[in-house]
């Protein structure tokens, strides 16, 4: 019996020490895998970081160009452009075209007023616009068919259609001089 006891404990003893093994596996397998997420996931965002910093633009370059392009898109009328020079108002009639919709038939209707400088004679000035207004016609109405809805809607939209026709129309007015008109103010702007 002595025997049996001896080898019992012999057991206790080699349980427990298997037991102590386990409990160290255990933990080990269980807060390996975490440490590894967390090493990927540090050595990832670190790559990233440091990336991004290589790779990006100058920010000062960025901000010089950001504020030229304010710039050159400011084309409203302050009044210091008013007061330093005379400038003349020539009314437009109105222009309607079919909008490019293929599902439905969508018209505009837009009627302009010219903003002209003080370098062209008010009276010379409409009588030369008199006679090109068939021109001038003709291409708004060819410009605007090629419009869709999507175009037109929203002040950035508005705002790139006054842009375009302006340039336009100095190109058709004043072809070989300084332009003229110096905006294109809408009176209507009607899409039915």
């Amino acid at each position: 019996m002595a025997d049996t006891d001896d080898k019992k404990q012999e057991n206790a003893k080699g349980e427990e020490a298997n037991v102590e093994k386990d409990e160290k596996k255990s933990l080990v397998k269980r807060i390996l895998p975490v440490m590894i997420i967390i090493f990927a996931a540090g050595l990832c965002a670190g790559a990233g970081f440091g990336l991004g910093k290589m790779l990006a633009p100058d920010a000062s370059k960025q901000n010089e160009t950001d504020s030229e392009a304010v710039e050159s898109d400011n084309t409203e009328v302050t009044q210091e452009d008013i007061d330093s020079e005379e400038i003349w108002y020539y009314d437009m009639e109105p222009v309607v075209a079919m909008l490019d919709e293929p599902s439905v038939a969508r018209y505009i209707s837009i009627t302009l007023t010219l903003q002209i400088s003080s370098g062209l004679s008010e009276k010379d000035g409409r009588a030369y616009i008199d006679e090109k207004i068939p021109i001038l016609t003709d291409w708004m109405t060819v410009y605007l068919a090629g419009l869709g809805l999507d175009d037109i809607r929203g002040d950035k939209n508005l705002k790139s259609i006054q842009a375009q026709i302006l340039e336009a129309f100095n190109e058709q007015l004043f072809p070989d001089s300084k332009p003229k008109i110096k905006h294109v103010l809408f009176r209507n702007f009607a899409v039915q």
